[in-house]
């Protein structure tokens, strides 16, 4: 899994022998700076989009068979004992429902060669299914979390803070319906910002942020942004929470300085998650947190300042690693469509119904 961050690239090799997934293994490899720069650069038009675009699906996928080989490796596995690769690829577009009617998705990816450098079936393109289906094609995790994460008897929610953040209302009641959608931003403005005024990837432990004071009225500008009062289903990505939208609310007459810029943006993400799950999940006793962010202690302090009576707690502490549970979910959806299952929820997504999801291709 190589999410909205772009700062790299995990991946899990996982036994679905027993009641729950088990872990054999977990590598994760940071991006060149190179590959990095070319897939945030393809987030937007540019010269030559195709022929680029190409070449780092290419250059992806040699780092997705790395990652692979030293799975197999570490596990003293050969290719053979693994029915199949999940590889979501890398978003840099997603615009579903616009412009046609249909819209699309779009991963940078080439599983073709991936089976080819593997000698693994590989199952890909998540997604585009979903959106021909009329839904947003994402968020997909939110069935895993449920059958992973969901637990009788108790109001329960996840939150995956990976460059967007996304929250799902598990359901407590087999029958009832899960929710899921995409909140807005998770480290993706935070990373950003950190990373044109420190030179840093990422704010480690959010202490650049909790150095700082956030700004109220620079908040509630953030805020007025209209896709926060949209109604699920909904999804969001770099298309629309990136540097320009941010800049696009400090004029050349602001005043804020940029660390105050950086806890600003950390009590956004916390408190349109926080207000997300009031709206959506009210009564929720306990929400899980995974992706990066999760280990963001200054943004999960203020998630739990905005929800005092829920406690908020690291996947970890349910049986899976915060960095783990997006590839763990996408292992799962493979093996979904290995099995002809269908993989997405109509309840989240909005699709005229649940769909095998993904593309096979056969080693």
């Amino acid at each position: 899994m190589s999410g909205t961050s772009l700062d790299g690239v995990d991946g899990v090799l996982v036994d679905f022998s027993g009641l729950r997934p088990h872990v054999l293994g977990h590598v994760w490899c940071e991006f060149s700076p190179p590959l990095r720069e070319e897939m945030l650069a393809l987030n937007r038009s540019g010269a030559d989009e195709l022929h680029r675009g190409a070449l780092a699906a290419n250059a992806l996928v040699r780092v997705y068979a790395g990652i692979v080989e030293d799975l197999l490796r570490s596990a003293g596995l050969d290719a053979a004992s693994v029915r199949a690769i999940g590889a979501h690829g890398q978003t840099v577009r997603h615009r579903p429902g616009e412009f046609d009617g249909t819209g699309y998705t779009l991963q940078i990816n080439n599983p073709a060669l991936l089976a080819e450098l593997t000698g693994i079936d590989v199952v890909a393109d998540f997604r585009s299914r979903d959106v021909a289906a009329g839904g947003q094609g994402a968020p997909l995790v939110p069935a895993f979390h449920q059958a992973v994460f969901g637990a009788a008897g108790e109001r329960a929610a996840v939150l995956n803070l990976g460059g967007i953040a996304n929250l799902t209302v598990l359901s407590a009641d087999p029958g009832a319906p899960v929710l899921g959608f995409d909140c807005g931003p998770g480290n993706v403005l935070l990373d950003s910002w950190c990373l044109r005024h420190l030179g840093q990837p990422y704010d480690a432990d959010g202490a650049w942020a909790a150095s700082g004071q956030a700004q109220p009225s620079l908040l509630e500008q953030l805020l007025s942004e209209p896709y926060f009062a949209k109604a699920p289903p909904k999804s969001t990505g770099r298309d629309l929470f990136n540097l320009d939208w941010l800049l696009g609310h400090l004029t050349t007459r602001s005043t804020f300085t940029p660390v105050d810029v950086q806890a600003t943006l950390t009590e956004l993400t916390a408190r349109t998650c926080a207000t997300d799950l009031q709206t959506r999940g009210p009564g929720s006793t306990v929400l899980l947190v995974c992706g990066g962010g999760a280990l963001n202690g200054q943004l999960m302090r203020r998630l739990q300042a905005h929800l005092p009576s829920c406690r908020v707690e690291s996947s970890a502490k349910h049986g899976l690693p915060p960095l783990q549970v997006e590839a763990v979910a996408f292992a799962w959806l493979a093996r979904k469509t290995a099995r002809r299952e269908t993989g997405s929820l109509q309840s989240v997504t909005g699709a005229l119904g649940a769909r095998v999801l993904g593309c096979f291709y056969p080693a």
